[in-house]
């Protein structure tokens, strides 16, 4: 029996004991909950209906408790129903009850965790967006990680994602960039405000193997040239790093087309019609503080230049025009300011900020060897880059590494810990688990052990207390999936699958839970059932790991 069967059982059990005690029936809600008890003790789930109907219908909870406790007792799959407090009801299952869910989850294979709790939503989530005026920096690393394990997780949990990185092909910053390139190319030293780092160099001489003509440009003509070719190479890099890295978005959205478009003219005119922009000292301005913000917004500055906000407006409201729901934004740390400026902003579009914009700040990453952070990288220069975190700890633990933890706690990546072949080592610890099992199959296949048909199955016979605890940890998934991504924290998903193999590795060194048959042993109902459970456990492990984006390795 999974949770949500149980949950269903506690709610069609709360409806028999409406009706015969004459109880508004509509009183009940649409889904209820169980959760894993904080001691093993007190059973194997809790509920707390009792408690949440109780004095909406007039009924002391623990009346109702007692009510619902012997209703329950009828059903099958119960073992027992105990009352605690002021009317917790704590659950058990018999054996086969609990143990038909590692059937259910191998027959599910990977739909095991797919849930509809985020259907109909259409989420737009952005993230990375570094600037192409370098590569990917160790932030951009967290957010890449983190990020594509969210879409999935929305995914799974039943939402219409739509990823998107952007493309911030104008303003000053590119300005210094192709400045940069220039005096590379030249052979003289970078502008005080300009970019450093062998990259630099790479793209430069690179723009002059495309446009051998550009050091025969007037200079504006030639910045320019190393801007548009540049801006181009620096891009292409950095999608093929993230692609590397197993990261690939739906839409590559340039900042320039909102210009070339319009779209920044179309969303102050929009803007103007909700009644909140206003001129002053020759500037145009969006009156954010109506909604909260610390000051009020240029748009447009005296000169006639766009802002970077005035930007940020037209971008917003294009991904609303193109149907989304809800915008999340993932930034830095150094962005946390940007929250109230942007949520005034959708505000002033009419937008319910809690509902349509959401923005997550990700904390500072310090990739450590030896107790130091690693300060810099030989080609960047001045950062950490994606390319560094891969060399030093592959893609797998990068991965892991990165998404383990709720991404708005700073970390350090220690490289001895994440690259050791040791049980400290997270990744490796669930991943040795993915292999095992894949080897317990090829095993159980060499000695003629097969799982045989599913109606053949025996759920009963998985009794010991190990068992238990894995089918338990094992049937967490589905809710933890959702809980993660109703909540953005993918890292749920990474600490149920280190619980998953704890309990694994318990199981599987438990003599009285010998999957394959000892010595001459004949094959029995017992060892196919333990093979289900095996079988059930690398499902849910590879599934898990599939999410963040990590690979459930078959051998190690």
């Amino acid at each position: 029996m999974t949770p949500a069967n149980l949950a269903d059982t506690v709610l069609s059990a709360a409806r028999a004991v409406f009706e015969t005690r004459g109880l508004d029936v509509a009183a009940l809600p649409a889904t209820t909950a169980v959760e894993r008890p904080r001691n093993p003790e007190h059973g194997d789930y809790a509920s707390t209906l009792a408690l949440q109907l109780g004095k909406k219908v007039g009924v002391a909870p623990r009346e109702l408790a007692s009510a619902l406790a012997e209703e329950l007792g009828r059903r099958d799959g119960i073992k027992s129903v105990e009352i605690a407090g002021p009317g917790f009801l704590n659950i058990r299952l018999d054996a086969a009850a609990a143990g038909v869910l590692a059937r259910d989850i191998v027959l599910a294979g990977s739909a095991y965790g797919r849930t509809d709790r985020l259907a109909g939503e259409r989420i737009n989530l952005e993230f990375v967006s570094a600037n192409p005026t370098g590569p990917v920096h160790i932030g951009g690393v967290r957010w890449a990680a983190v990020g594509d394990a969210l879409s999935r997780l929305l995914r799974t949990a039943g939402a219409d994602v739509g990823t998107e990185y952007y493309f911030n092909d104008a303003g000053s910053q590119i300005d210094r960039f192709a400045r940069s390139l220039l005096a590379s190319a030249k052979g003289e030293p970078a502008p005080e405000d300009g970019y450093g780092g062998a990259y630099i160099a790479e793209i430069a001489s690179d723009v002059v193997k495309r446009s051998p003509e550009v050091l025969a440009q007037p200079d504006e003509q030639a910045q320019e040239t190393f801007r548009r070719v540049g801006v181009e190479l620096m891009f292409a890099e950095i999608k093929k790093s993230l692609a590397e890295f197993g990261v690939d978005f739906d839409t590559y959205f340039n900042e320039k087309d909102l210009h070339d478009r319009g779209e920044l003219q179309e969303a102050l005119d929009r803007l103007r019609e909700q009644g909140h922009v206003f001129e002053s000292d020759g500037a145009t301005w969006l009156r954010t503080t109506d909604f909260g913000d610390d000051k009020d917004r240029v748009l447009r500055k005296s000169d006639g230049d766009w802002t970077y906000f005035a930007a940020d407006c037209a971008y917003y409201l294009d991904k609303r025009k193109r149907g989304f729901d809800r915008v999340v934004i993932m930034l830095g740390a150094d962005h946390h300011g940007y929250i109230g400026r942007m949520k005034a902003m959708a505000a002033c579009f009419g937008d319910d900020p809690a509902k349509n914009l959401e923005i997550l700040i990700g904390q500072l990453v310090n990739l450590v060897r030896d107790g130091e952070p690693v300060r810099m990288s030989k080609r960047a220069g001045t950062v950490v880059t994606l390319e560094d975190f891969v060399d030093a700890l592959g893609v797998d633990a990068t991965r892991y590494a990165l998404a383990r933890y709720s991404s708005d706690s700073p970390i350090d990546i220690d490289i001895d810990l994440w690259t050791s072949a040791s049980r400290e080592n997270p990744v490796y610890y669930v991943q040795y688990v993915a292999a095992r099992t894949a080897s317990v199959s090829r095993n159980a296949a060499e000695v003629g052990l097969t799982r045989g048909e599913p109606d053949e199955f025996r759920p009963e016979l998985l009794s010991n207390e190990k068992e238990n605890e894995l089918l338990k940890a094992l049937g967490e998934y589905p809710e933890t999936v959702a809980f993660a991504a109703q909540h953005r924290e993918p890292h749920h998903v990474a600490r149920l699958l280190e619980k998953i193999a704890g309990a694994f590795h318990r199981f599987y060194d438990e003599p009285a839970c010998r999957i394959l048959p000892k010595g001459e042993e004949p094959i029995g109902d017992g060892n196919r059932a333990r093979l289900w459970l095996n079988d059930a456990t690398r499902t849910v492990i590879a599934n898990g790991l599939s999410l963040l984006g990590v690979s459930a390795p078959e051998r190690m």
